[in-house]
This record gives structure tokens, C-alpha cells and sequence, in this order.
């Protein structure tokens, strides 16, 4: 028999090669899958010189200025500020208010502009500032308004990489671009020959690659946030709030330490998240919640984050956090507050409707009181 070389190839060798090449590409691509979609569930890119340069331009940069008379009438008293954009949700929509959900794309920032626009202007409604409830507010004009018109100078083309930073949202829903004719705030319905009924991601990387089309930049014209404010201390942001203020919220602190809210209905600190946030409600040591802290509603889907609530009617996908979170995410400078239709005056909200733990819950101790007396 003659005996093979040791330089010779079998067949069974080469197409063992081929096949370890062939899955190790394979696994490559799906790592590098993996790595976008967790990197494309944030999207936050800070840029403090453009930052710095837009609150430059304020008259009152600060909330503390901004919203001196909220600041100087500011009562302890937890507030929950998603219960207004479940009644308004449900008059116009027939169903109850949840988190939204940016999918695998960067676009955290028009979403936590956009829910706290929306939240924003249910508290207005009901203070009897809007003739009507709110519609949901469009993310795909912030996120591609804020990548390009809200930008000094102004940007053409922001390529398709994803990311925004909280100032140039601003910049872009106050309507304070270099263009005045463009920016604002547009609603979840068709805008001439564009539907923006439902969120999109494609159209949020087209526009945010060029930017939103001139139809659509200057028809958000007509609604803008005629005040915005930087919040950097927990006595802005409690003023904030307790006002009716939502506060966007953009930082790399994280909190995946785990999925799981404890007994109170917080997560704690962990990790690094590039990401954009809102503060929807405020809670205090003194309340029934006895521990100070803000909620923060996410855009991850209503199921990201497990565990307990607090009150009961706490919108799934949000999640309670510390007031030294807080204070560590509001010292990073890209957070802001969102005024009302008339800036920011002081607003006595009324919680005797909604007294803690939550009108669900009332209404059932209501029901087993009732049944308890026959």
C-alpha cells in the first residue's frame, strides 16, 4: 500500500475546515448581532461643548431660575404624574397608558422627550390649560430633528450611526433652532402624505440620517415647548415635578444590577447605560413609600424589569430610583425639564381623586369595605 504524505489534505479534513469557517463566521455575526441590538436599545452620545453652547443661549438656563416660583412653593407630597396620561390616554384612546418601546434602535432620546411631552401636556389638560387630551407624541421628528436642525451649526447629513443627547432635544422641541421656522412637537397621526401613527424604526434612521423632511420640520412649528430648563440638584427636579414637569434624563448611569424592583419597587445602581430616560413621579420618606425617590419610566417594553410595585397602578417597565442615583445621573448636566404651555408657573396639583396606594387599589378596599358592612 502506498502510505500518504504528511503534507496531503483528506477530503473529510478540508470539508471539516470549511465547516469550522464557515460557523465561526456565523458566530461572529451573531455576536456582532448580539452586541448592536444591546448597544442600539440606549443611544445616548453626550456632547457638553454643544450642550453648554445651547444653555448659553437661555435667558433662565436653570430650572431654579425658570421655575423660581415652583421652587418657592414646592410641597412634599409624592406625585404621580403617569395618572394624568392614563386618563388621557384612555379618553382618547379607550385603553389604559403603558411604556413605550424604542425596539433595537438609539433612540432613547426622542423617547424620553416624546413620553415627557406627553405626560407633560396630559397634566395641562387636566389643569384645564388643553381644550382636549393629548394625542401620543411622535418620537421619529425628535429623534431626526435633534441629529440635525437642533444642531450649531446645522447638519445636513448625521450619517447612520444611531444617538442623540438630551440638549439638542431640547433645542428642537423649544423650537430654538437656527431655522425658526422648524422644530417642535407632532402628534401619532398622518401628517399629509406621512403616516406617524405608529412608531417606525426605519424612518427614525432615514430622518435621522437627514433629518425630518421640510413638511414635517416646519408643522412641528405649531406645537413647541415654549420653556425648557436644565435640572442638575433633587430640589429642581422635586420642584419640577410636583409642578407637573417631567424631566428627561440623559447620563451613563446604569442600573443592571438586576431586572428585579425590590419589596419598594426600586432597582438599584449598576452598570453603565448611554441612555435617556423620564422622571414621571416623585415619592418621599414621610409618605406611605417611606424612602425618597423618583420614577423613571423607561422605553424598553413593559416587560424588561420584573418584580413589585408601589403604589399598585406603577406603569410596568418603570422603575423606582434612589434620590443618590438620581443626584448622580441630574450632576452629568443633559437633563430638562419640560414646561407647560405657559413656561413654568407653579401648579397646586389635585391628588384628592388619586390618593396613594393607587385608585385601583382604593376602589377594591372600597368593594371589601361595602361587602364587610352587609
Amino acid at each position: 500500500m502506498t502510505q500518504r504524505s504528511s503534507g496531503s489534505w483528506t477530503l473529510s479534513a478540508i470539508s471539516f475546515v470549511i465547516f469550522a469557517a464557515a460557523l465561526g463566521t456565523l458566530v461572529s455575526r451573531y455576536v456582532g448581532f448580539l452586541a448592536d441590538r444591546v448597544e442600539n436599545n440606549f443611544g445616548y452620545l453626550p456632547d457638553p461643548a454643544a450642550t453648554a453652547e445651547f444653555l448659553s443661549e437661555l435667558d433662565q438656563p436653570r430650572f431654579a431660575q425658570a421655575g423660581k416660583e415652583c421652587m418657592e412653593n414646592v410641597q412634599r407630597t409624592d406625585t404621580f404624574l403617569y395618572r394624568y396620561a392614563d386618563e388621557a390616554h384612555r379618553a382618547v384612546y379607550g385603553k389604559p397608558f403603558t411604556a413605550w418601546d424604542q425596539g433595537s434602535a438609539g433612540t432613547c432620546v426622542s423617547f424620553g422627550w416624546g413620553v415627557g411631552s406627553y405626560i407633560g401636556q396630559a397634566v395641562s389638560w387636566k389643569q384645564g390649560e388643553l381644550p382636549a387630551p393629548p394625542k401620543l407624541v411622535a418620537t421619529e421628528p425628535i429623534y431626526g430633528g435633534s441629529r440635525t436642525f437642533a444642531r450649531l451649526p446645522p447638519v445636513t447629513f448625521a450619517g447612520y450611526s444611531d444617538g442623540s443627547y438630551g440638549a439638542a432635544a431640547a433645542r428642537w422641541v423649544a423650537g430654538r433652532c437656527k431655522d425658526k421656522d422648524v422644530g417642535g412637537i407632532l402628534y401619532r397621526e398622518v401628517i399629509g402624505k406621512y403616516d406617524l401613527s405608529r412608531y417606525s424604526i426605519d424612518r427614525s434612521r432615514e430622518w435621522g440620517a437627514y433629518g425630518p423632511p421640510r413638511e414635517i420640520a416646519t408643522a412641528a412649528a405649531n406645537h413647541r415647548a415654549l420653556a425648557v430648563a436644565q435640572v442638575t440638584t433633587w430640589d429642581e427636579l422635586v420642584a419640577a415635578i410636583t409642578s407637573g414637569y417631567c424631566v428627561p434624563i440623559c447620563s451613563d448611569v446604569g442600573f443592571a444590577a438586576t431586572k428585579t424592583r425590590d419589596k419598594d419597587g426600586f432597582l438599584p445602581r449598576g452598570g453603565q447605560w448611554n441612555h435617556c430616560m423620564c422622571c414621571i413621579s416623585v415619592r418621599f420618606e414621610d409618605g406611605p413609600g417611606k424612602r425618597d425617590g423618583v420614577l423613571i419610566l423607561n422605553s424598553w417594553n413593559t416587560t424588561w424589569v420584573t418584580g413589585p410595585k408601589w403604589p399598585s397602578d406603577q406603569p410596568d417597565g418603570s422603575f423606582w430610583a434612589s434620590r443618590a442615583d438620581i443626584e448622580a445621573i441630574l450632576r452629568q448636566g443633559d437633563s430638562f425639564a419640560i414646561g407647560g404651555v405657559s413656561g413654568f408657573p407653579w401648579r397646586k396639583l389635585e391628588h384628592r381623586e388619586w390618593m396613594s396606594p393607587s385608585p385601583q387599589a382604593s376602589r377594591r378596599e372600597s368593594t371589601i369595605n361595602h361587602a364587610l358592612a352587609l
